[in-house]
Protein backbone atom coordinates (compact mmCIF):
# COMPACT_ATOMS: atom_id res chain seq x y z
CA UNK A 1 0.00 0.00 0.00
CA UNK A 2 0.97 3.35 -0.64
CA UNK A 3 1.04 5.65 1.90
CA UNK A 4 2.98 8.69 0.45
CA UNK A 5 1.34 11.69 -1.08
CA UNK A 6 -2.11 9.58 -1.40
CA UNK A 7 -5.85 9.60 0.25
CA UNK A 8 -4.30 7.54 2.73
CA UNK A 9 -5.17 8.80 5.97
CA UNK A 10 -3.04 8.48 9.66
CA UNK A 11 -5.66 9.48 12.51
CA UNK A 12 -3.92 10.08 16.10
CA UNK A 13 -5.42 10.18 19.36
CA UNK A 14 -4.26 13.06 20.92
CA UNK A 15 -2.25 16.68 20.02
CA UNK A 16 -0.01 17.29 22.45
CA UNK A 17 3.87 17.41 22.34
CA UNK A 18 4.05 13.81 21.44
CA UNK A 19 1.34 14.14 18.45
CA UNK A 20 3.41 17.33 17.43
CA UNK A 21 6.50 15.61 16.91
CA UNK A 22 5.30 12.71 15.12
CA UNK A 23 3.74 15.32 12.55
CA UNK A 24 7.19 16.11 12.08
CA UNK A 25 7.41 12.89 10.33
CA UNK A 26 4.32 12.76 8.74
CA UNK A 27 5.22 16.45 6.95
CA UNK A 28 8.27 14.94 5.79
CA UNK A 29 6.60 12.14 4.24
CA UNK A 30 3.68 14.16 3.33
CA UNK A 31 1.29 11.35 4.71
CA UNK A 32 -2.16 12.61 5.48
CA UNK A 33 -3.43 13.23 9.14
CA UNK A 34 -6.46 13.92 11.21
CA UNK A 35 -5.84 15.10 15.15
CA UNK A 36 -8.28 14.50 17.69
CA UNK A 37 -7.53 16.53 20.97
CA UNK A 38 -9.53 17.42 24.11
CA UNK A 39 -8.02 21.13 23.77
CA UNK A 40 -8.52 23.43 21.19
CA UNK A 41 -5.00 24.53 21.59
CA UNK A 42 -3.72 21.26 21.01
CA UNK A 43 -0.05 21.64 20.39
CA UNK A 44 -0.37 19.26 16.99
CA UNK A 45 -3.16 21.25 15.77
CA UNK A 46 -1.49 23.23 13.54
CA UNK A 47 0.46 20.62 11.49
CA UNK A 48 -2.16 18.25 10.43
CA UNK A 49 -4.38 17.75 8.01
CA UNK A 50 -7.83 18.31 9.77
CA UNK A 51 -7.79 18.98 13.33
CA UNK A 52 -10.80 18.09 15.43
CA UNK A 53 -11.77 18.68 18.91
CA UNK A 54 -13.12 16.23 21.59
CA UNK A 55 -13.16 13.88 24.51
CA UNK A 56 -10.78 11.48 23.63
CA UNK A 57 -12.55 8.64 26.50
CA UNK A 58 -15.72 9.55 25.52
CA UNK A 59 -16.87 6.20 22.96
CA UNK A 60 -19.21 8.02 20.07
CA UNK A 61 -16.28 11.09 20.05
CA UNK A 62 -13.66 8.34 19.37
CA UNK A 63 -15.56 6.03 17.00
CA UNK A 64 -16.60 8.88 14.53
CA UNK A 65 -13.25 10.27 14.23
CA UNK A 66 -11.74 6.70 13.92
CA UNK A 67 -14.29 5.95 10.87
CA UNK A 68 -12.89 8.67 8.85
CA UNK A 69 -8.97 6.89 8.61
CA UNK A 70 -7.50 4.01 7.36
CA UNK A 71 -4.70 3.40 10.63
CA UNK A 72 -5.44 4.67 14.01
CA UNK A 73 -2.38 5.69 16.90
CA UNK A 74 -2.42 7.23 19.48
CA UNK A 75 0.14 9.95 21.43
CA UNK A 76 -1.19 9.47 24.67
CA UNK A 77 -2.98 6.05 26.31
CA UNK A 78 -6.58 7.70 28.04
CA UNK A 79 -8.08 6.47 25.27
CA UNK A 80 -12.00 5.34 25.00
CA UNK A 81 -10.83 1.21 24.37
CA UNK A 82 -14.24 0.24 23.52
CA UNK A 83 -14.62 2.08 20.76
CA UNK A 84 -10.89 1.20 19.23
CA UNK A 85 -11.48 -1.95 19.91
CA UNK A 86 -15.36 -1.65 17.55
CA UNK A 87 -13.05 0.27 14.85
CA UNK A 88 -10.78 -2.78 14.81
CA UNK A 89 -13.53 -5.07 14.62
CA UNK A 90 -14.63 -3.36 10.85
CA UNK A 91 -11.25 -3.10 9.46
CA UNK A 92 -9.52 -0.23 10.68
CA UNK A 93 -5.85 -1.00 11.30
CA UNK A 94 -4.95 0.50 14.87
CA UNK A 95 -2.21 0.15 16.32
CA UNK A 96 -0.73 0.07 18.74
CA UNK A 97 -3.56 -2.48 19.62
CA UNK A 98 -6.70 -1.99 21.82
CA UNK A 99 -5.78 -5.86 23.74
CA UNK A 100 -2.31 -4.46 24.67
CA UNK A 101 -4.01 -0.96 25.06
CA UNK A 102 -6.48 -2.32 27.61
CA UNK A 103 -3.93 -3.66 29.92
CA UNK A 104 -1.17 -1.04 30.25
CA UNK A 105 -4.25 1.37 31.09
CA UNK A 106 -4.68 0.04 34.43
CA UNK A 107 -1.39 -0.20 36.31
CA UNK A 108 -3.12 -3.12 38.16
CA UNK A 109 -3.68 -5.17 35.02
CA UNK A 110 0.11 -4.14 33.92
CA UNK A 111 1.72 -5.93 37.43
CA UNK A 112 -0.51 -8.72 37.25
CA UNK A 113 0.34 -9.10 33.58
CA UNK A 114 4.31 -9.15 34.17
CA UNK A 115 3.84 -11.47 37.23
CA UNK A 116 1.96 -14.25 34.84
CA UNK A 117 4.63 -13.67 32.09
CA UNK A 118 7.36 -13.78 34.02
CA UNK A 119 8.75 -10.64 33.98
CA UNK A 120 10.41 -8.86 36.79
CA UNK A 121 8.71 -6.34 38.52
CA UNK A 122 8.89 -4.91 42.17
CA UNK A 123 6.66 -7.10 44.69
CA UNK A 124 2.92 -5.63 45.21
CA UNK A 125 -0.67 -6.43 46.13
CA UNK A 126 -3.59 -4.73 44.91
CA UNK A 127 -6.25 -2.93 46.88
CA UNK A 128 -9.89 -1.93 45.63
CA UNK A 129 -9.97 0.94 48.44
CA UNK A 130 -7.22 2.90 50.65
CA UNK A 131 -9.25 1.37 53.49
CA UNK A 132 -8.34 -2.44 52.70
CA UNK A 133 -4.53 -0.75 51.71
CA UNK A 134 -4.76 0.72 55.74
CA UNK A 135 -6.41 -2.35 56.89
CA UNK A 136 -3.07 -4.49 55.09
CA UNK A 137 -0.74 -1.34 56.97
CA UNK A 138 -2.39 -2.02 60.38
CA UNK A 139 -2.22 -5.82 60.14
CA UNK A 140 1.22 -5.50 59.46
CA UNK A 141 1.22 -7.15 55.53
CA UNK A 142 2.66 -3.88 54.69
CA UNK A 143 5.15 -1.43 56.38
CA UNK A 144 6.90 2.00 55.88
CA UNK A 145 7.93 3.08 53.42
CA UNK A 146 6.09 1.36 50.34
CA UNK A 147 4.92 3.24 46.79
CA UNK A 148 1.46 3.65 46.44
CA UNK A 149 -0.08 4.22 43.05
CA UNK A 150 -3.41 4.46 41.68
CA UNK A 151 -4.37 1.86 39.06
CA UNK A 152 -6.22 4.40 36.62
CA UNK A 153 -5.28 7.59 35.13
CA UNK A 154 -1.78 8.08 36.33
CA UNK A 155 0.55 10.17 34.32
CA UNK A 156 3.82 12.43 34.75
CA UNK A 157 4.41 11.63 38.24
CA UNK A 158 0.27 11.58 38.97
CA UNK A 159 -0.86 9.14 40.95
CA UNK A 160 2.44 7.79 42.58
CA UNK A 161 3.26 8.73 46.15
CA UNK A 162 5.47 6.94 48.59
CA UNK A 163 3.83 6.58 51.91
CA UNK A 164 6.57 7.03 54.33
CA UNK A 165 3.91 7.31 57.26
CA UNK A 166 0.46 6.67 58.88
CA UNK A 167 -0.53 10.33 57.95
CA UNK A 168 0.25 9.86 54.33
CA UNK A 169 -2.49 7.48 53.71
CA UNK A 170 -5.05 9.79 54.87
CA UNK A 171 -4.24 12.31 51.86
CA UNK A 172 -4.59 9.47 49.43
CA UNK A 173 -7.73 9.26 46.91
CA UNK A 174 -10.39 6.62 47.69
CA UNK A 175 -9.44 4.94 44.42
CA UNK A 176 -8.75 1.00 43.21
CA UNK A 177 -4.73 1.07 43.84
CA UNK A 178 -1.77 -1.19 44.58
CA UNK A 179 0.98 -0.76 47.03
CA UNK A 180 4.44 -1.85 45.58
CA UNK A 181 7.93 -2.36 48.22
CA UNK A 182 10.07 0.92 47.89
CA UNK A 183 13.19 -0.71 45.52
CA UNK A 184 16.31 -0.35 46.60
CA UNK A 185 16.86 2.04 43.53
CA UNK A 186 21.02 2.23 41.90
CA UNK A 187 19.24 3.95 38.64
CA UNK A 188 16.00 4.41 36.68
CA UNK A 189 16.78 3.54 33.18
CA UNK A 190 14.38 3.17 29.70
CA UNK A 191 14.52 0.83 26.67
CA UNK A 192 12.28 1.72 23.78
CA UNK A 193 11.35 -1.34 21.71
CA UNK A 194 9.90 -0.92 18.10
CA UNK A 195 8.05 -4.08 16.28
CA UNK A 196 6.62 -3.83 12.57
CA UNK A 197 3.24 -6.46 12.07
CA UNK A 198 5.89 -8.30 9.84
CA UNK A 199 7.95 -9.15 13.17
CA UNK A 200 11.25 -7.34 12.34
CA UNK A 201 12.20 -5.51 15.56
CA UNK A 202 14.70 -2.64 16.67
CA UNK A 203 16.12 -1.67 20.07
CA UNK A 204 17.30 1.65 21.18
CA UNK A 205 20.19 1.84 23.54
CA UNK A 206 19.58 1.72 27.28
CA UNK A 207 18.87 5.40 28.47
CA UNK A 208 19.33 6.80 32.35
CA UNK A 209 16.54 8.74 33.45
CA UNK A 210 17.10 10.97 36.75
CA UNK A 211 12.95 12.78 38.19
CA UNK A 212 12.63 15.60 40.00
CA UNK A 213 11.94 14.35 43.69
CA UNK A 214 8.70 16.35 44.22
CA UNK A 215 6.94 16.34 40.54
CA UNK A 216 8.27 12.63 40.36
CA UNK A 217 9.39 13.55 36.56
CA UNK A 218 12.10 13.29 34.79
CA UNK A 219 14.21 15.77 34.26
CA UNK A 220 17.42 14.33 32.82
CA UNK A 221 17.69 11.39 30.12
CA UNK A 222 21.17 10.65 29.45
CA UNK A 223 22.24 8.21 26.50
CA UNK A 224 23.93 6.00 26.83
CA UNK A 225 23.02 5.03 30.29
CA UNK A 226 25.61 5.10 32.44
CA UNK A 227 25.90 1.02 33.05
CA UNK A 228 28.33 -1.63 32.18
CA UNK A 229 27.51 -3.68 28.96
CA UNK A 230 26.39 -7.00 31.12
CA UNK A 231 23.58 -4.35 32.33
CA UNK A 232 22.73 -2.74 29.11
CA UNK A 233 22.20 -6.12 27.75
CA UNK A 234 19.93 -7.85 30.52
CA UNK A 235 18.00 -4.25 30.14
CA UNK A 236 17.00 -4.55 26.44
CA UNK A 237 16.58 -8.37 26.62
CA UNK A 238 14.11 -8.18 29.42
CA UNK A 239 12.78 -4.69 27.20
CA UNK A 240 12.08 -7.50 24.07
CA UNK A 241 10.51 -10.09 26.06
CA UNK A 242 7.60 -7.49 27.24
CA UNK A 243 7.50 -6.12 23.81
CA UNK A 244 7.34 -9.76 22.42
CA UNK A 245 4.79 -10.82 25.79
CA UNK A 246 2.01 -7.62 24.58
CA UNK A 247 2.86 -8.44 21.14
CA UNK A 248 3.11 -4.62 20.28
CA UNK A 249 3.44 -3.10 16.99
CA UNK A 250 4.67 0.16 16.99
CA UNK A 251 6.83 1.67 19.80
CA UNK A 252 6.60 0.26 23.68
CA UNK A 253 8.20 2.03 26.16
CA UNK A 254 9.88 -0.03 28.65
CA UNK A 255 10.46 1.65 32.15
CA UNK A 256 13.16 -0.04 34.09
CA UNK A 257 14.71 0.05 37.72
CA UNK A 258 18.45 -1.12 38.11
CA UNK A 259 18.34 -2.39 42.15
CA UNK A 260 21.10 -1.70 44.28
CA UNK A 261 21.61 -5.90 44.22
CA UNK A 262 21.73 -5.38 40.24
CA UNK A 263 18.70 -7.26 39.73
CA UNK A 264 16.40 -4.99 36.59
CA UNK A 265 12.61 -5.05 37.58
CA UNK A 266 9.89 -3.59 35.04
CA UNK A 267 8.52 -0.50 36.44
CA UNK A 268 5.85 0.86 33.50
CA UNK A 269 5.13 0.96 30.19
CA UNK A 270 4.35 3.35 27.09
CA UNK A 271 2.69 2.10 24.03
CA UNK A 272 3.89 5.19 22.19
CA UNK A 273 6.73 7.53 21.70
CA UNK A 274 8.10 8.31 25.15
CA UNK A 275 10.17 11.01 26.84
CA UNK A 276 12.89 9.30 27.30
CA UNK A 277 13.31 9.00 23.36
CA UNK A 278 13.16 12.55 22.67
CA UNK A 279 17.46 12.59 22.91
CA UNK A 280 16.47 10.18 19.39
CA UNK A 281 15.69 13.46 17.11
CA UNK A 282 18.89 14.73 17.48
CA UNK A 283 21.38 11.90 18.94
CA UNK A 284 20.26 9.17 16.42
CA UNK A 285 20.02 7.86 13.37
CA UNK A 286 16.20 7.07 13.46
CA UNK A 287 14.17 9.34 15.30
CA UNK A 288 11.83 7.57 18.04
CA UNK A 289 8.55 9.36 15.53
CA UNK A 290 9.60 8.38 12.58
CA UNK A 291 10.72 5.22 13.79
CA UNK A 292 7.04 4.51 15.19
CA UNK A 293 5.50 5.43 11.53
CA UNK A 294 7.36 3.00 10.55
CA UNK A 295 6.68 0.09 12.73
CA UNK A 296 2.64 0.96 12.16
CA UNK A 297 3.35 1.04 8.65
CA UNK A 298 5.15 -1.94 8.17
CA UNK A 299 8.22 -0.15 6.35
CA UNK A 300 11.63 -1.41 6.99
CA UNK A 301 12.84 -0.29 10.63
CA UNK A 302 15.84 2.43 10.51
CA UNK A 303 18.56 2.07 12.55
CA UNK A 304 18.27 2.83 16.63
CA UNK A 305 21.75 3.43 17.14
CA UNK A 306 23.22 7.06 18.20
CA UNK A 307 25.46 8.90 16.14
CA UNK A 308 26.69 10.79 19.36
CA UNK A 309 26.20 10.70 22.71
CA UNK A 310 23.03 12.85 24.21
CA UNK A 311 21.70 14.10 27.08
CA UNK A 312 17.57 15.67 27.26
CA UNK A 313 16.47 18.09 29.63
CA UNK A 314 13.02 18.82 30.08
CA UNK A 315 12.09 22.25 30.22
CA UNK A 316 8.90 22.52 33.06
CA UNK A 317 6.99 25.56 34.13
CA UNK A 318 8.55 26.78 37.11
CA UNK A 319 7.29 26.14 40.81
CA UNK A 320 4.71 29.12 42.12
CA UNK A 321 3.93 30.23 38.48
CA UNK A 322 0.93 29.79 36.67
CA UNK A 323 -0.01 31.86 33.64
CA UNK A 324 1.57 33.18 30.39
CA UNK A 325 4.38 31.43 29.06
CA UNK A 326 7.42 33.15 29.45
CA UNK A 327 10.72 31.67 28.16
CA UNK A 328 13.76 33.67 28.23
CA UNK A 329 17.04 33.55 26.75
CA UNK A 330 15.98 31.20 23.86
CA UNK A 331 18.66 33.49 21.83
CA UNK A 332 21.77 32.67 23.40
CA UNK A 333 20.65 29.08 23.59
CA UNK A 334 20.25 29.09 19.75
CA UNK A 335 23.51 30.00 19.40
CA UNK A 336 25.31 27.36 21.08
CA UNK A 337 26.46 24.21 18.84
CA UNK A 338 24.67 21.24 19.35
CA UNK A 339 22.32 22.68 21.67
CA UNK A 340 18.64 22.57 19.72
CA UNK A 341 15.29 23.58 22.11
CA UNK A 342 12.38 22.14 21.88
CA UNK A 343 9.48 24.36 22.22
CA UNK A 344 5.86 22.44 22.64
CA UNK A 345 3.68 25.35 21.83
CA UNK A 346 1.63 25.38 25.13
CA UNK A 347 0.74 28.89 25.90
CA UNK A 348 -0.46 28.58 29.26
CA UNK A 349 2.42 26.97 32.14
CA UNK A 350 1.56 25.89 35.74
CA UNK A 351 4.54 24.36 37.71
CA UNK A 352 6.18 21.13 36.35
CA UNK A 353 3.95 21.49 33.03
CA UNK A 354 6.05 19.83 29.96
CA UNK A 355 6.59 22.80 28.07
CA UNK A 356 9.58 21.88 25.94
CA UNK A 357 12.57 20.49 26.08
CA UNK A 358 16.54 21.21 25.07
CA UNK A 359 19.04 18.36 23.51
CA UNK A 360 22.48 18.54 24.00
CA UNK A 361 24.89 16.54 21.86
CA UNK A 362 28.19 18.63 22.69
CA UNK A 363 31.63 16.29 22.46
CA UNK A 364 34.19 18.92 24.19
CA UNK A 365 35.10 19.70 27.51
CA UNK A 366 34.44 23.03 27.25
CA UNK A 367 30.41 22.48 27.37
CA UNK A 368 30.75 22.32 30.62
CA UNK A 369 31.52 26.04 30.50
CA UNK A 370 29.30 27.41 27.78
CA UNK A 371 26.02 25.58 28.87
CA UNK A 372 27.09 27.11 32.81
CA UNK A 373 26.87 30.40 30.98
CA UNK A 374 24.76 30.25 28.21
CA UNK A 375 22.02 28.04 29.29
CA UNK A 376 22.30 27.85 33.11
CA UNK A 377 22.80 31.78 32.60
CA UNK A 378 25.96 31.67 34.81
CA UNK A 379 28.86 34.79 34.83
CA UNK A 380 31.52 32.35 35.51
CA UNK A 381 32.57 29.12 36.45
CA UNK A 382 34.66 28.28 39.23
CA UNK A 383 36.74 24.96 38.97
CA UNK A 384 38.19 23.80 42.50
CA UNK A 385 41.67 22.66 42.42
CA UNK A 386 40.28 19.06 42.81
CA UNK A 387 38.73 19.55 39.69
CA UNK A 388 40.98 22.04 37.84
CA UNK A 389 43.54 18.68 38.65
CA UNK A 390 40.62 16.11 37.61
CA UNK A 391 40.38 17.71 34.47
CA UNK A 392 44.55 17.70 33.31
CA UNK A 393 44.35 14.29 34.07
CA UNK A 394 41.70 13.60 31.95
CA UNK A 395 43.54 15.59 29.36
CA UNK A 396 46.56 13.28 29.70
CA UNK A 397 44.46 10.48 29.22
CA UNK A 398 42.48 11.39 26.24
CA UNK A 399 38.92 11.64 27.86
CA UNK A 400 38.54 15.39 27.80
CA UNK A 401 36.20 15.38 24.27
CA UNK A 402 33.59 13.33 25.96
CA UNK A 403 30.32 14.86 26.37
CA UNK A 404 29.44 16.31 29.80
CA UNK A 405 26.80 15.84 31.99
CA UNK A 406 26.18 18.57 34.97
CA UNK A 407 24.99 17.62 38.17
CA UNK A 408 23.48 20.25 40.65
CA UNK A 409 20.66 20.98 42.63
CA UNK A 410 17.57 20.06 40.52
CA UNK A 411 15.79 23.97 42.25
CA UNK A 412 17.88 26.00 40.86
CA UNK A 413 19.94 26.42 37.07
CA UNK A 414 22.76 27.48 39.77
CA UNK A 415 24.54 25.20 41.88
CA UNK A 416 22.83 27.14 44.95
CA UNK A 417 19.54 25.74 45.56
CA UNK A 418 18.49 28.79 47.14
CA UNK A 419 18.88 30.72 44.44
CA UNK A 420 15.46 29.34 43.04
CA UNK A 421 14.36 29.09 39.39
CA UNK A 422 16.88 30.43 36.50
CA UNK A 423 18.77 33.61 38.31
CA UNK A 424 21.24 35.78 36.50
CA UNK A 425 24.79 37.00 37.08
CA UNK A 426 26.23 33.63 39.04
CA UNK A 427 29.43 32.04 39.39
CA UNK A 428 28.52 28.08 38.99
CA UNK A 429 30.73 26.18 41.00
CA UNK A 430 32.61 22.88 39.65
CA UNK A 431 33.97 21.29 43.06
CA UNK A 432 34.70 17.60 41.10
CA UNK A 433 35.04 16.06 38.22
CA UNK A 434 34.18 12.05 37.34
CA UNK A 435 34.29 9.92 34.19
CA UNK A 436 32.28 7.20 33.24
CA UNK A 437 33.96 6.21 30.52
CA UNK A 438 32.16 3.00 29.62
CA UNK A 439 28.94 5.12 28.77
CA UNK A 440 31.26 7.62 27.55
CA UNK A 441 30.42 10.68 29.94
CA UNK A 442 32.09 13.12 31.91
CA UNK A 443 30.18 14.44 35.13
CA UNK A 444 30.80 17.67 36.23
CA UNK A 445 29.54 17.79 40.31
CA UNK A 446 28.03 21.55 40.83
CA UNK A 447 27.75 22.70 44.78
CA UNK A 448 26.59 20.31 47.08
CA UNK A 449 23.38 18.82 45.24
CA UNK A 450 21.32 16.05 46.52
CA UNK A 451 22.69 12.86 44.56
CA UNK A 452 20.10 10.37 45.82
CA UNK A 453 17.14 11.29 43.98
CA UNK A 454 13.69 10.80 45.88
CA UNK A 455 14.77 12.00 49.42
CA UNK A 456 13.15 14.94 51.40
CA UNK A 457 14.88 17.90 52.36
CA UNK A 458 14.65 17.20 55.68
CA UNK A 459 15.12 13.49 55.72
CA UNK A 460 13.06 11.48 58.87
CA UNK A 461 16.25 9.97 60.38
CA UNK A 462 17.14 13.43 61.34
CA UNK A 463 14.01 13.83 63.94
CA UNK A 464 14.80 10.31 65.41
CA UNK A 465 16.56 10.28 68.53
CA UNK A 466 16.29 7.84 72.13
CA UNK A 467 14.36 9.37 75.51
CA UNK A 468 17.49 8.97 77.70
CA UNK A 469 14.64 9.46 80.72
CA UNK A 470 12.95 6.28 79.60
CA UNK A 471 15.20 4.57 76.68
CA UNK A 472 12.28 5.16 74.27
CA UNK A 473 12.87 5.51 70.57
CA UNK A 474 11.04 8.62 69.45
CA UNK A 475 10.27 10.41 65.96
CA UNK A 476 9.38 7.09 63.99
CA UNK A 477 5.91 8.24 63.53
Amino acid sequence: MSFFSTDFTLGILGGGQLGKMLLSQTLKWDIRTLVLDSSAEAPARLGCNAFFQGDLMDYDTVYRFGKQVDLLTFEIENVNVDALERLESEGVRVFPTPKSLRIIQDKGLQKVFYREHGIPTAPFELFSSVALLQEAVKEGRWSFPFVWKSTRFGYDGNGVKIVRQKQDLDTLPDTPCLAEVCAPIEKELAVIVARRPSGEVALYPVVEMEFHPEANQVEYVLCPARIPLSVSEKAQQIALQVAEAFGSIGLLAVELFLTQEGEIWVNEVAPRPHNSGHYSIEASYTSQFEQHLRAILDLPLGSPKSKVAGVMVNLVGAEGYAGDVIYQHIEEVLALEGVTPHIYGKRQTRPFRKMGHITITHPDIETARAIAQKVYGAEDVDFSAEAAAEIANLERLGLDKLPICMAKTQYSLSDNAKLLGKPEGFTINVRGITVSAGAGFIVALCGAMMKMPGLPKSPAAERIDVDTATGEIIGLK
